[in-house]
């Protein structure tokens, strides 16, 4: 077990240092510290003078990757690479264009985008799964098809309709909750319930359409017959049997949403206010703070490298079949 972990994690290391050459060139190659300066500071009537000001306070006046200017280990250090990126491997963020910290910003604002993403992806994950068996028990009759149908209306509507709709109904019409905002402590509580609630609502039309064929494509199989021939009732047999050997596809699929655990919603954080880490990569974007958008590109993909291997990891728990030798 440890030499597996031990095996994905250096391959992990490879795979990160391609991200953020990658991520590095795109926003010092493609879009230069010149181009970076002049949107910060209006693209007319900006001088030379004011530029050259502006990239030497941040940093970005020295060479991308060689510094034939410096002396010794400096042509290495002494460029924008070393300074900016290279300690995002050791998760240090350092300092936003506007000379915020970043590192201390996403300690702060995890915590609200925890606060939403961990209940939705529960109650969703509950909720698609408990729908996909009450289709799967009620198959080739009437209560399917109008359920798929209803799944697929469900799924065929924007994200952002369900957003609107349920501030207006839930928040303004109802008045059951605050339409946006945010609180500390317990009472954060009232606060998450709407984004939370619309979260499900909004995923459980395609969540359940995937859970159904998954669960379908296992009903067929021949120790699903052996059940049945043996006695066992069909929810015994769909919750004993085809859930269970269903459990990888699915964890499959809940690797896909874990980077969302920390990273936050961009869409739902931003319409309901809430501090996360997703608002706040919304804030980035639209102030041209590339220091913070870098950050939070990298912190994704090195969270979803980690769900993957957790992944791995949690294929042996839910089927001895798989080995890690």
């Amino acid at each position: 077990m440890l030499h597996y972990i031990l095996r994905r994690l250096l391959y992990a290391v490879p795979l990160l240092l391609g991200i953020n050459l990658l991520t590095f060139l795109l926003f010092f190659v493609v879009n230069t510290p010149e181009d970076m300066a002049r949107m910060h500071l209006g693209q007319k009537h900006v001088t030379p003078e004011a530029v050259q000001k502006w990239k030497r306070e941040r940093g970005y006046d020295l060479p991308l990757f060689w510094n034939d200017q410096a002396q010794g280990g400096g042509q290495a250090t002494q460029t924008i690479f070393y300074q900016k990126s290279l300690g995002l491997f050791l998760f240090r963020f350092g300092r936003s264009d506007e000379g915020r910290d970043i590192g201390a910003d996403i300690r702060q604002r995890m915590w609200p985008s925890l606060a939403i993403a961990v209940p939705s992806l529960l109650a969703g994950l509950l909720a698609d799964i408990s729908v996909a068996l009450l289709l799967v028990f009620f198959r080739l009759t009437y209560l399917e098809f109008w359920g798929v149908a209803l799944c697929v209306a469900a799924m065929s509507v924007s994200t952002l309709f369900y957003i609107i709709g349920g501030q207006y109904l839930l928040g303004k019409l109802l008045q059951l909750t605050p339409i946006s905002g945010y609180d500390t402590g317990l009472d954060a509580v009232r606060f998450i319930i709407l984004p939370v609630v619309i979260g499900v609502v909004a995923g459980i039309g395609s969540g359940a359409r995937w859970y159904r064929t998954l669960f379908l494509e296992e009903v067929e199989k021949d120790y699903v017959r052996t059940a049945r021939a043996k006695g066992l009732s069909e929810p015994q047999v769909l919750f004993r049997h085809v859930l269970k050997n269903a459990m990888i596809p699915i964890l499959t699929g809940v690797v896909v949403v874990l980077p969302l655990l920390f990273t936050g919603s961009l869409m739902t954080e931003s319409f309901f206010a809430i501090p996360g880490l997703g608002s706040y990569t919304i804030d980035a974007i639209a102030q041209q703070d590339f220091a913070i958008v870098r950050s939070m590109v990298f912190l994704g993909s090195a969270l979803y490298i980690l769900g993957l291997l957790l992944t791995d990891l949690s294929y042996t728990l839910v089927d001895p079949r798989v080995s890690l030798g």
